[in-house]
């Protein structure tokens, strides 16, 4: 299983899980009961309370956002290129390694 590991911004404490392939970077989280993403939605993509920081390495891996990821992110205080909704990153064997950073305040 790919091992993801899980910055917070606020302090820099880090967490290293394993997350099946298929799941998406948010429910890693949320099954590992780890602190920052919020996930209101439940993972359907509608109110970026799971934003994160994806490692540079890996932002080819996950493709561009989508036209709605992109609405819901651009209007965060802390948007940057890197940005994305961690319910939209499925996680592949190729996932292994990944480092995503999780911001201060969500959605």
């Amino acid at each position: 299983m790919p091992m993801i590991t899980y910055v917070q911004a606020g302090d820099g404490s880090e967490a290293t899980v394993e997350v099946k392939d298929g799941l998406s970077v948010m429910d890693g989280s949320i099954a590992n009961n780890l602190p920052g993403i919020v996930a209101e939605c439940g993972g359907s993509c509608s109110c970026a309370t799971c934003h994160v920081y994806v490692d540079e390495a890996f932002r080819e891996l996950f493709g561009a956002a989508s036209e709605e990821e992109w609405e819901l992110l651009e209007f965060l205080d802390e948007v940057q290129p890197n940005s994305r909704l961690s319910c939209q990153l499925v996680v592949t064997a190729a996932a292994d390694g990944l480092r995503v950073v999780v911001p201060e305040n969500q959605g």
